[in-house]
This record gives structure tokens, C-alpha cells and sequence, in this order.
């Protein structure tokens, strides 16, 4: 069991830093009249969620861990949120689209001094986030033995997730900048509604992702790009004996599974000497089994 706490913290001090910074771009992109800017302070606003849903996910397994009446785990709370989210920035990411493309064709006065000054501010908050969110193997728990297999298999995803959700902001940044710079020095202010554009299309991206990742997971469908199932067959099937007749594979949380398997063997084995065959897979976080003694001629009937 690894101890999340520092993580946690520093977390929640990039909710606030990142919500802060958000409504500020935000505010500051419909005083300046900054489309550009405007779309960063959106985009911001996406990887805010997916903090917070990073800050529920610690919040709810720490106080929820020994609650029975959350029968797979507290993993769908983040997620639910996430899929709400996701279709109110879709909404957003369209509306942006539309108000940059009016902007093209009728254009108004940009205060670039003043965006620009906002959207630098938005870069240097983005790297102190980065510092503050970059994963330090060395915090993890003492039974990683300190060898580097060890630390890459344990490391923290949530966090890890997290940092990248923040380097994507300072790239945002860094193109409103640009935008807003060459429209103040060349007069190319048709730049920032293009960025607009462009970043609503980043926004658009980032909450389509996240309708589908959390789409599957509430729908309890196995994701494409998971070989569990074929894992779990593999090994129970190993004996020459054990035959997998039923087999179910559905995720309670984000990279956390629950599998059903049903057993069929001439000579079946305890629960618990399945259950050793899949104790690598930390991700299958809840497993039934079933297990049935077969006959020769029900054996050949199955096979048949």
C-alpha cells in the first residue's frame, strides 16, 4: 500500500493555482476582447477537472476503503463527474468556435498589452504547477525495494496524469502569447481568433477523450487496448486441465478491473490457487470464481 498524502497535497495546491489562473484568463479575455486568450483560460478549465477528479479519486479511497456499501470501490464517483463535464465543455468548445470565427469577419479592438501580460502570467503558473506535480520516485513507499522495476510499476498515474494536463496548458499559453505578440508588433490580429479556433478544437479534443474513456467505464465496457481477459484465460488454462467457460471483464474505476470467471476441470482447485495465478495483475482490484467438476463425457460435450 503506498502513502498518497504528499501527492494529495500538492494536488489540491494545483486546483487552486490552475482555478485561480482560469478564471483570471477567462475574465481577462472578454475585457481585452482576446479570443486567444479566451481559449486558454477554457482550456485551463478541462485540466482543472481532471485535477479535482484526481483529488476525488485520493479523497474517496482514503475515507470510503473499508465502506462495504460501495461493493466495487468508490472508483465511478471521479468518473461520473468527468462524463458530466466533459459534455459541458463540449457546449463550451463549440460556442468558443462560433465566436472566433465571428471574430474573423468582424474583428474588435484587442488591448494586447494587457493580454499579454495575463497570458505570460498563465505560463509562469503553469511551470511552478509542472515543479510541484512532477513525480519523484523517491517519495514512494519503502517496499519498492529501491529498485527502478519498482518504482516504474508503482508509480503514481493519478500525478502523473496530472503533469501532463499541465505541460498541455503551458503549450496553450505559449500559443496565445505568440498570437497576441505578433498581432501587437506586425498587426496580424486576425491571429488570435485563429487561436481561438485552434483552441477550442484543443478543448473540443480534450472532452471528447474523456467522453470516451468515462463512457466505457460507466458503460462497463473492457477497453480496447486491455489484454486482461485473454491474461486471465492464459493462466487459469495453464494446467491443461482448467477450461474457462464464462468470463467477464468490466472496469469499476480508471485503470481498475472486476472479473467473473467460471471454471470447468477434471480435477478443480481451490479458489485461492486461481486467485495466485492472477496475483501479478494489481488492476483486477475484485475477482469471483466459479469453479465445476467435469466429466469425460461432459468434457468432450463442451469441447465439441
Amino acid at each position: 500500500m503506498h502513502d498518497f498524502s504528499r501527492a494529495e497535497k500538492r494536488t489540491r495546491v494545483v486546483i487552486v493555482i490552475t482555478i485561480v489562473m482560469m478564471l483570471l484568463e477567462i475574465t481577462a479575455g472578454v475585457i481585452s476582447h482576446s479570443m486567444a486568450l479566451l481559449a486558454d483560460g477554457w482550456h485551463m478549465s478541462t485540466h482543472a477537472i481532471a485535477f479535482m477528479m484526481a483529488a476525488l479519486a485520493y479523497y474517496f479511497t482514503r475515507r470510503h476503503a473499508s465502506n462495504a456499501r460501495f461493493s466495487f470501490g468508490t472508483g465511478k464517483i471521479g468518473v461520473l463527474g468527468g462524463f458530466s463535464s466533459a459534455i459541458v465543455l463540449s457546449v463550451i468548445a463549440l460556442a468558443m468556435a462560433g465566436e472566433s470565427v465571428h471574430r474573423l469577419f468582424s474583428p474588435l479592438t484587442i488591448h494586447f498589452n494587457e493580454a499579454i501580460g495575463v497570458a505570460a502570467l498563465g505560463l509562469c503558473l503553469n511551470l511552478v504547477s509542472a515543479f510541484l506535480l512532477k513525480d519523484d520516485p523517491h517519495h514512494h513507499h519503502a517496499h519498492d525495494g529501491g529498485s527502478e522495476a519498482g518504482h516504474t510499476h508503482h508509480r503514481d498515474l493519478n500525478l502523473r496524469a496530472a503533469y501532463v494536463h499541465v505541460l498541455a496548458d503551458a503549450f496553450t499559453s505559449v500559443l496565445a502569447i505568440s498570437a497576441l505578440t505578433s498581432g501587437k508588433f506586425f498587426g496580424w490580429a486576425w491571429l488570435d481568433p485563429l487561436v481561438g479556433i485552434v483552441g477550442s478544437g484543443v478543448v473540443f479534443s480534450w472532452a471528447y477523450m474523456l467522453l470516451r474513456d468515462t463512457g466505457v467505464i460507466l458503460l462497463d465496457v473492457t477497453p480496447r487496448t486491455s489484454d486482461l481477459p485473454e491474461e486471465i484465460r492464459r493462466a487459469v488454462e495453464s494446467d491443461g486441465d482448467s477450461i474457462v467457460t464464462d468470463l467477464h471483464v468490466w472496469q469499476v474505476g480508471s485503470g481498475k478491473f472486476a472479473a467473473i470467471v467460471s471454471i470447468v476441470a477434471h480435477e478443480p482447485k481451490l479458489c485461492e490457487t486461481y486467485r495466485a495465478l492472477l496475483r501479478e495483475h494489481d488492476e483486477l482490484v475484485h475477482l469471483t470464481i466459479e469453479t465445476q467438476q467435469c466429466h469425460d463425457h461432459e468434457s468432450s460435450h463442451a469441447l465439441g
